[in-house]
Formats: C-alpha cells, sequence, structure tokens
C-alpha cells in the first residue's frame, strides 16, 4: 500500500485551499468580521437617518469567502460600486455594491423629495450623491471601529460608478478576477421606500488585516494610567509596637479654636452718571469715517437644491418683488430706506423716496 497522498487527499487534509475560495476564512474569522460589520453599519445606519429623515434598518451582516469572478457573474443588470479606501490605521480598498433604484431614492430624498422620483437613468448628480452619502456613513463608522480597535482610521472620499458587475474588469480596481474577496451581505430598510440587500466587499488581506488588528486589540488593551492596578507585593512586616503604660492617662484633646468674625457690607460700585466729565464722549465725529457697505434689494426668491441643478444660460428666477414696487436699501444688511431704479448716464441708479423709521428698519 502506498503512503503517497493523491492530490484530492493534500486539499481535503489542507481544507480546499487550492480551490473553492471560502475555506480560507476560518469561523473565528467571520465571526470577528461579522462583529466588525455590526459596529459600523449600525453607527451608519444613523449616519443615513439624520441625512434622510427617515428610518433606516441594517440587518445583522452575513459574512462568506468567495472570489470576485463568483459574485460579478450574479449581475447582469446595471448596478452602483463605490470603492472606499482605508488610507489610515487600515490600509487597502473595499466596495460597496447597490441597486440603481436604491440609489435614485436615496439622492431623491436627500434633495427634499419623497423618494419617488425614480424614473430615468442613474446620472452623475446620483452618483455624486451616493459618493457622498456613503463618505458620511463610512466617515462615522470608521470613527466606531477607531474606538473598538484603540487606533485613528480614516478613509478618501468614495468614488461612485455605474458598472454591470458580470462585464466589469476588476484588474481597473486593482483586483484581479479569481482574488478571493470576503463578501458581506446586510439587509437595508428605508422607510416603506427600499427593503434590498447591499453589499460590501473586502480583499482577502484587508478582511485578514482588521481581524488581526481587532484580536491583538483586544489582547493588548491599553489600560487607562489613572486606572491601572498596582503589582502585588509583599505586606510589609509590622512594626514592633511599644507596650501600653497603664498609669498614664490620655491627653486630652486640644479646645476647638473659636473663628474670627466676619464683617459683611453690600459692595458699592462708583456711580457713571452721563453729566461726569471725561467719562465717554457723545461725538459722532468719531465714526464718521467708518466705511458702511450699502446694498439695494431686487428682491428674494427660495429654491430646491433640485431646480437650482437645472439652471442654465437663460434660465429666469422670479423674485417676490412686483414690476415698478420700491426697492429696499440695506445699510450692513439693515434696512434703511426704500428707493426706486433710475438710469444715469447709462448707469443704474437707486432714489431715495422714502427713509425709514429706526423702529421699522431694524425688523
Amino acid at each position: 500500500m502506498s503512503e503517497m497522498l493523491s492530490q484530492e487527499e493534500l486539499d481535503i487534509l489542507l481544507g480546499g485551499l487550492t480551490g473553492g475560495g471560502g475555506a480560507t476564512l476560518t469561523d473565528t474569522e467571520k465571526d470577528s468580521l461579522g462583529e466588525i460589520g455590526n459596529i459600523s453599519m449600525g453607527t451608519a445606519a444613523t449616519t443615513l437617518f439624520t441625512l434622510l429623515n427617515k428610518k433606516v434598518q441594517i440587518t445583522t451582516p452575513r459574512v462568506s469567502a468567495t472570489t470576485m469572478k463568483e459574485i460579478s457573474g450574479g449581475f447582469t443588470t446595471p448596478s452602483v460600486l463605490v470603492k472606499v479606501t482605508y488610507k489610515t490605521g487600515i490600509i487597502g480598498d473595499n466596495f460597496l455594491v447597490l441597486k440603481e433604484e436604491d440609489v435614485m431614492i436615496i439622492t431623491d430624498l436627500m434633495m427634499g423629495g419623497d423618494g419617488t422620483n425614480v424614473s430615468g437613468e442613474v446620472t452623475d448628480m446620483h452618483l455624486s450623491a451616493i459618493s457622498e452619502a456613503m463618505n458620511q456613513m463610512i466617515g462615522s463608522s470608521s470613527t466606531s471601529l477607531s474606538e473598538m480597535l484603540g487606533f485613528m482610521i480614516d478613509i478618501t472620499p468614495p468614488e461612485a460608478y455605474l458598472e454591470t458587475l458580470s462585464a466589469t474588469d476588476f484588474k481597473k480596481y486593482g483586483v484581479e478576477d479569481d482574488a478571493e474577496v470576503v463578501k458581506i451581505s446586510f439587509d437595508m430598510i428605508i422607510g416603506d421606500l427600499i427593503n434590498s440587500e447591499i453589499m460590501q466587499i473586502l480583499p482577502l488581506n484587508l478582511a485578514k488585516d482588521m481581524v488581526s488588528k481587532m484580536m491583538s486589540g483586544q489582547s493588548v488593551e491599553p489600560v487607562n494610567p489613572a486606572s491601572e492596578p498596582t503589582p502585588l507585593s509583599p505586606p510589609p512586616e509590622p512594626k514592633p509596637q511599644p507596650a501600653p503604660v497603664a498609669q498614664k492617662k490620655a491627653a486630652a484633646p486640644p479646645p476647638p479654636k473659636r473663628e474670627q468674625p466676619v464683617n459683611v457690607a453690600p459692595i458699592e460700585f462708583e456711580n457713571l452718571d452721563e453729566n461726569m466729565p471725561g467719562m465717554y464722549y457723545n461725538d459722532i465725529s468719531l465714526i464718521e469715517n467708518v466705511p458702511l457697505e450699502i446694498t439695494v434689494e431686487l428682491g428674494k426668491t427660495g429654491k430646491r437644491i433640485n431646480e437650482i441643478l437645472e439652471f442654465g444660460i437663460g434660465t429666469v428666477v422670479e423674485l417676490d418683488k412686483l414690476v415698478g414696487e420700491h426697492l429696499d436699501v440695506l445699510a450692513n444688511g439693515k434696512r434703511i430706506a426704500k428707493g426706486e431704479v433710475v438710469v444715469v448716464d447709462e448707469n443704474y441708479g437707486i432714489r431715495i423716496t422714502e427713509i425709514l423709521p429706526t423702529a421699522e428698519s431694524n425688523t
């Protein structure tokens, strides 16, 4: 009987390291990554709630080891791929994958809509909005990770791309198609608008680095010097006590000292009467040369971000003033007068028609 092992037997003994992808991640590492994901996405959900003003729930993560090729094969329609780079504390790229419709709903909510404006295709505006949302979400989760691991973690601004993953060459993102990666899946629920999966992809070496630093941080956790226990040492030997003397009486305690009385009197301030010479001057000439900014306000209006983004050359912005109505004249932002537009030597000017009283100018 031969003592040589076949390649298949070697693969079985080594836990399938030459194939299958997932055997290189132990159960302990999966649990640790799940804990990291729980803390990160819990903080991210709170940040997203603040951005959208909608209840956000992100469920417990599901962790598995796979390859980029296996993941991308399941995405035959366009998705939004968000690249996030850790630059401090943890070094490396990871990716978030979101559905097109989810990105459009989040963008609409960020712009003050009700989340129903999801017609058309994902544009640069959607990619910019989701990049900012992810920047704040992952930024806040990095802060939570910093507190958990005990060192600073920071990211670069995320970059969002519209990709059909099954046709994407991931080498341009620094990842080989057959490279082993860790897939962390979450269910994301936003109000009654979104109930779908968001996926995070970590290169295997980055995932193992995070777990390693988490485990070492737990075992070598810094201790607050103020609360650090002192090492145990043997108790000091008792000193010999003198024999008690029976005939000596204990000395009586000294009588308490009597406190000296304190004189208390109300404080008196100097009278700052305006008639007292030399106290201050009521002289307007002291501020005659102080410059004031004079502004003529043609009118006001309010616009949403999505309306401003539609501005172009020739767009007419309607103001709240009627044609021929008097315009407000402001000095350093305070209304002081009203006037009408005139033309002086081909230049616009304002003719003062009314000086406002002090009470009205302050309103």
